[in-house]
């Protein structure tokens, strides 16, 4: 019997105890004294967000795979443990063994958003690792981060001995043959990064330096042993079919946020939005064949009891064989009372039938995602949908018998007027004036459109990473003209809208586009006792200006200035196979509204084509 890392009498003062005891369905429990390597997953954040990440549930799957490796699970403490923690001088634990994280050979970290870096500050500090890495001696673990956020990694940096760049599935085991070949030869910790940083992927931030102009832009980054390579270049997984995938996902306690069986259709996305991160990074698009799809459905329904499925793509409406696939899950699953999801749509006629014959339409509402409410706008931005699209596909789902639509929108937007703010709440009132247009007898009571603005974050590796952020004070006054215009309109006892907290935004921005030096940030932030900032309830604005002010970090230097088109910028040394001349070339074209086809459509030349496969190839087959 396991011994838990956690005392009875703490476990039941915590708000969530099964978040801490291990030992649900399918997790994985090995004899420590028969393996040779060992590692923990943390996703920082609470664990019913970190059970319904994909990644770590194929990661997880995969690195158990290998006979000599035994990999556990955790998760941030919530504040109530956090404190007891500390107090007793409990050590952060993995789930599996309940034991410390610090006995590990590896601590992999998956970084899906910038407001979980002082999660990541708590969980080292917790486990008893240095912070920073320079600092971590042979008996610390290897600390590896991975995930979107690596693709401007310099804010957290000094944090990780490593960063994983690109698809899991590539070189880990490369690189966990790489560490006990180091080990048995008895190399030192500086030995092994030193190995690791020649595999393709892998970037070890100590190895380089980096050199700044005279008004705090990026003069030069270079490697400092002969080693480092001066380019990183991203891993890719070519086949998606063969890919690793895990039948028998961990099915946890409680609820999590997406308690369901997630069947990864396809990677990338072919529609080439300019404020898309994932858009860019996941190029080329690569499908999974149909019957592999077909058969993980059946296995992963039976071995962990889901009453849900779900189909996972940034664009599932462009997998080309979406309706064979989701005929077959009615057929097969539909009369056990297994719900079929299907996220990510486009709302047109092909999706709305598919949509029709899987949802319960009078208890659904249709979410649909224009992101900008003039035609300019949504120009600007590629998003390659015309207001008639939009019409049309709302028409056509009222007449099917939906009555409930959210709408999503960005605020900020490059180029963004007035006018292009006020159509946003003049677009929500047409699509209910269409609503309307429907007899009296034949409507399903009144129609209900909310609508939901965010504000836009330039990311790396995007056309708009040389776009200007906002002020907080400028984003509020932004939101509240659309507010104001959702108050005009004819149909507003229809209409809701919501916006985002704009503090946060200005926040993510920095960490977003920021280099090295915002590290300390971070660190001030997380000793003023910033933790969970992606928590509304728990985020602290006036800590967090605290910090910049602490530290002297400008936040109007990463914010508000737009970026001069030759400017260095910090992820630059990332090779994601999308060229920085075709960002420029799609940036010029949005500032003159112009739209760019889908990679469908015609190529545009962006540059993944170098890796011969997915979408780039398919017409030439």
């Amino acid at each position: 019997m396991r011994k838990l890392a956690l005392p009875e009498e703490v476990l039941l003062q915590l708000e969530q105890p099964a978040r801490y005891i291990g030992n649900e369905f399918n997790s994985v429990v090995k004899d420590k004294e028969k393996v040779a390597l060992r590692g923990a997953f943390l996703f920082p954040d609470v664990y019913e967000i970190g059970m319904s990440h994909l990644g770590i549930q194929i990661l997880y799957d995969m690195f158990n795979k290998r006979e000599d490796m035994w990999c556990e699970r955790v998760y941030s403490p919530w504040p109530d443990l956090d404190r007891v923690m500390r107090e007793q001088n409990i050590p952060l634990f993995g789930l599996e063994s309940q034991e410390p994280v610090k006995n590990e050979d590896f601590l992999f970290i998956t970084l899906q958003y910038e407001m979980c870096y002082t999660n990541v500050l708590q969980a080292l500090d917790l486990a008893g690792i240095p912070l920073h890495a320079v600092e971590r001696t042979d008996e610390d673990p290897i600390v590896i981060g991975g995930g979107p956020c690596t693709y401007n990694p310099e804010p957290i940096a000094p944090f990780f001995d490593l960063f994983y760049i690109g698809e899991g599935e590539v070189v880990y085991d490369k690189l966990f043959d790489t560490y006990l070949e180091n080990k048995k030869n008895g190399g030192t910790r500086q030995d092994f990064l030193k190995k690791a940083c020649r595999i393709p992927g892998i970037y070890v931030p100590q190895f380089y330096e980096v050199t700044y102009h005279e008004d705090g832009t990026v003069a030069a980054f270079t490697p400092s042993i002969p080693e480092a390579p001066e380019k990183i270049k991203k891993q890719l997984v070519m086949d998606m079919t063969e890919a690793t995938y895990p039948e028998k996902p961990v099915v946890p306690f409680i609820k999590a946020t997406q308690d369901r069986v997630v069947l990864e259709i396809q990677r990338g996305c072919i529609r080439g939005c300019r404020f898309c991160q994932a858009g860019m990074l996941y190029r080329p698009t690569r499908e999974k064949d149909v019957e592999v799809l077909k058969e993980y459905a059946y296995k992963m329904l039976k071995n962990t009891g889901h009453e849900e499925i779900s189909l996972s793509s940034l664009s599932s409406s462009d997998y080309s064989h979406l309706r064979e696939l989701v005929m077959f899950l009615i057929e097969n699953f539909k009369s056990q009372g297994i719900n079929i999801s299907l996220p990510s749509l486009r709302i047109d006629a092909f999706s709305l039938d598919v949509m029709g014959q899987v949802q319960d339409i009078r208890k659904s509402s249709l979410t649909f995602a224009p992101e900008a409410g003039s035609q300019r706008m949504r120009n600007v931005i590629n998003k390659g949908l015309t207001e008639d699209d939009i019409l049309g596909g709302a028409g056509q789902a009222f007449d099917g018998g939906w009555n409930k639509v959210k709408l999503y929108f960005m605020l900020g937007l490059p180029t963004e007027t007035e006018e292009d703010m006020r159509a946003i709440p003049e677009l929500a009132d047409r699509i209910a004036r269409r609503y309307y247009e429907i007899p009296k007898d034949q409507r399903n009571g009144k129609c209900q459109i909310t609508t939901s603005t965010s504000f836009f974050i330039p990311k790396p590796f995007t056309p708009f990473q040389w776009a200007r952020m906002y002020t907080n004070e400028e984003y509020i006054s932004r939101a509240a003209i659309v507010k104001h215009a959702f108050n005009e309109q004819l149909n507003r006892k229809s209409l809701r809208y919501n916006w985002h907290d704009a503090e946060v935004t200005v926040l993510e921005g920095v960490f977003a586009r920021g280099d090295r030096k915002t590290a300390a940030v971070i660190k001030e932030a997380y000793r003023l006792g910033c933790l969970y900032d992606s928590w509304s309830d728990q985020f602290d604005n006036e800590k967090w200006m605290q910090a910049f002010e602490n530290t002297g970090i400008d936040i109007a230097f990463y914010n508000h200035r737009e970026r001069p088109l030759d400017e260095v910028f910090p992820w630059d040394f990332i090779d994601i196979g999308v060229t920085k001349e075709f960002l420029k070339r799609e940036w010029n074209q949005a500032m003159n509204a112009e739209v760019t086809p889908n990679c469908r459509m015609k190529c545009s030349g962006c540059g993944v084509a170098k890796w011969k496969g997915g979408v780039c190839i398919e017409s030439k087959n």
